[in-house]
């Protein structure tokens, strides 16, 4: 059955929810729909309090380390962790508490290629059982196409039933961010909440336009309870007003009974 899974995602050492697609290198700031006053210890101690397990912790950028540690440290085994992960320090943030590291960019070359060379590489170093591969992807004409380097690149890998094989015998989960409805609380991408649904081999989170109580239903319905669901800007604990957190431990409690 669909589960919520929390998140905490962190820019410059702060809990924030962002617009992910107006994150870029240069230029105006993104454009931010929440900032906490909250640690991110703070997010991940509730998260333990309630059981919710599989939630992530993603770094948003540079100066997000020491943040990201506390979290961790407060929910050890009990959240993924993603941004900027790499063979180099995947063995660093699980031994600093993190159930899964969580990889995009690193497994594409500068220009946006794949590269199955960096694919071997990240399993290794995780291994298989403790690797979560984001396919973070837009709309395109032909379906969708991962997008990486903070959403701003779009790659050469489209999302397809082979790929999807393919990449599941390398990793445990996939996390998916419907990058063109993300943070905008406008609803799902349902074409591609069904598509996963149909042709994902291994567990798999949905994020993107989840809106409230409701939407996470409806998610349940359309894949058949094979995603699960994070919900951010429209969560009250995020600022949000359309979904409140304690109803969305509630559904998971009841997804278990």
């Amino acid at each position: 059955m669909t589960r919520f899974r929390p998140c905490i995602d962190l820019h410059d050492g702060q809990v924030k929810q962002i617009i992910g697609s107006t994150l870029k290198d240069e230029g105006a700031g993104p454009k931010v729909n929440f900032v906490s006053d909250r640690s991110p210890a703070w997010f991940a101690e509730l998260y333990r309090r309630d059981g919710l397990t599989g939630g992530h912790v993603i770094l948003l950028g540079k100066g997000n380390e020491q943040a990201a540690r506390e979290a961790l440290a407060a929910w050890p085994g009990g959240m993924q962790v993603g941004g900027g992960i790499r063979p180099c320090n995947a063995q660093e943030h699980l031994a600093a508490g993190a159930s899964h590291v969580i990889v995009t960019s690193y497994l594409f070359e500068t220009d946006g290629t794949f590269s199955e060379t960096r694919l071997e590489k990240m399993t290794r170093a995780a291994g298989k059982e403790r690797l979560v591969i984001d396919l973070s992807c837009k709309a395109t004409p032909e379906g969708w196409t991962v997008a990486m380097n903070r959403w701003q690149t779009l790659t050469d890998l489209s999302i397809t039933p082979a790929t999807l094989i393919h990449l599941a015998g390398h990793c445990a989960e996939f996390l998916i961010h419907a990058v063109d409805v993300e943070g905008k609380c406008e609803g799902m991408d349902e074409d591609l909440v069904r598509f996963l649904a149909e042709h994902s081999p291994i567990p798999a989170t949905y994020a993107g336009g989840i809106r409230h109580l409701d939407d996470l239903r409806r998610l349940d319905e359309l894949s058949s309870g094979r995603l699960d669901g994070t919900i951010g800007s429209a969560l009250d604990l995020f600022g949000g007003t359309g979904a409140r957190y304690e109803d969305c431990v509630a559904f998971n409690h009841r997804s278990v009974q």
